[in-house]
């Protein structure tokens, strides 16, 4: 089957100039690159012939050559092809040439391509921090404000921060020309890695600052006053903008993350707002009932009534006594929970009194009146 011209392969006129034969293979490559094309089993097909195509008419000689003779200016070993075609896949550099640009904006958004600067240096953003802050539920209860030392990479002050020394300016890195990139062409693709000369800036430095050594930052601790607002738990985060890592010469800083760890009490549990708070009362008091003073979680001190006859695990509610919502939303509350404790190490006076208690006491036990019921129920049933 005779090819197609190759004029008409990228949809562009005889008379197209050289940038406007580039924008109608940048189109068609991306119209028909076979990533974009999986339902097309004629795709590649295409593609390679679309490359054939650019790889003739952007060079100024072969151009030449194709508009005065056509596809037989390649055939018989005329122009240096390889017969039958298939000048833009012969291994060369001139394949990954004609291939750069699509390259860039089919895949540049995942393989940091060059973007609208293409060619020029990136500054490189510094890293973000985290700093793992232990606080007490008193200081989650009221917040705090702390000084707290990070060790961290700080713009160098000998270079501020440019990396070279005093009248050094960076150069375009002669492994990539700038790009901080370089491409490789492995069978039909081309592979795109960080540049190893430097290290993806894009550019180097001849004179390297004496202190930083051209990193263009140094390491330092950092003191920071950190505004812990009331309310939080553990596993609250609090971003610091800008106080991570200076950027690779220049380059922005990172951020710090302060990740909040709330200590245990030793009198009050946490759940959210609310606290939990266990009050032992002894047997006496939850029988005749009673008053207990509990402390709350500001500092103050609040009297609770015990109820006669209160079992242990029974819960009373003090209001607003609990945490506050991180960022406002009110204040939770305090449950009181009774746990009525059972005296030891008694007199023989205390013991007799107590066995004289129980003779009298007999029917006063409600719950155990109906458990001994439930039991003896169930051995009789077991019985029959």
């Amino acid at each position: 089957m005779s090819k197609r011209d190759y004029y008409d392969v990228l949809g562009a006129s005889k008379g197209a100039s050289a940038e406007e034969l580039k924008k109608a293979y940048r189109k068609k490559a991306k119209e028909l690159h076979p990533d974009r094309n999986s339902d097309n089993p004629n795709a590649e097909a295409q593609f390679k012939e679309v490359n054939e195509a650019y790889d003739v008419l952007k060079d100024p000689e072969k151009k030449a050559a194709y508009d005065r003779y056509g596809h037989a200016a390649f055939e018989g070993g005329m122009g240096g092809g390889a017969r039958g075609g298939g000048a833009g896949f012969r291994g060369n550099g001139d394949f990954a040439s004609a291939f750069s640009d699509v390259f860039d904006d089919l895949f540049g958004d995942f393989m940091g391509g060059r973007g609208a600067g293409g060619g020029r240096s990136r500054a490189q953003r510094g890293n973000d921090l985290r700093y793992n802050l232990r606080i007490t539920l008193e200081e989650a209860f009221g917040g705090l404000q702390k000084t707290i030392h990070v060790p961290t990479a700080v713009a160098c002050s000998s270079c501020n921060g440019s990396g070279g020394e005093a009248g050094s300016e960076p150069v375009t890195c002669p492994t990539c020309s700038g790009m901080g990139k370089v491409r490789a062409q492995q069978g039909f693709f081309t592979v795109e890695r960080t540049c190893p000369t430097c290290n993806g800036m894009g550019q180097t430095i001849k004179n390297p600052c004496k202190s930083c050594h051209g990193a263009g930052r140094v390491e330092k601790e950092k003191s920071l006053s950190v505004n812990i607002p009331a309310g939080v738990e553990t596993g609250t985060r609090v971003r610091l903008a800008g106080e991570g890592e200076a950027g690779l010469r220049g380059g922005p800083t990172g951020d710090l993350y302060i990740f909040i760890d709330v200590a245990e009490h030793e009198i009050f549990q946490r759940d959210g707002t609310t606290l939990f708070c266990r009050v032992p009362v002894s047997m006496v008091d939850a029988a005749l009932g009673g008053e207990v003073e509990v402390p709350t979680i500001d500092g103050g001190r609040s009297r609770v009534r015990i109820p006669e006859g209160s079992q242990s695990g029974r819960q009373m509610r003090l209001r607003s006594k609990g945490m506050p919502a991180l960022r406002g939303g009110g204040i939770g509350d305090m449950l009181i929970e009774l746990s009525v404790e059972t005296p030891v190490q008694l007199t023989s006076r205390q013991k007799e009194l107590l066995r004289e208690f129980a003779k009298e006491s007999a029917e006063n036990n409600p719950q155990s009146s109906r458990f001994f019921s439930a039991v003896k129920g169930f051995w009789d049933s077991m019985k029959g």
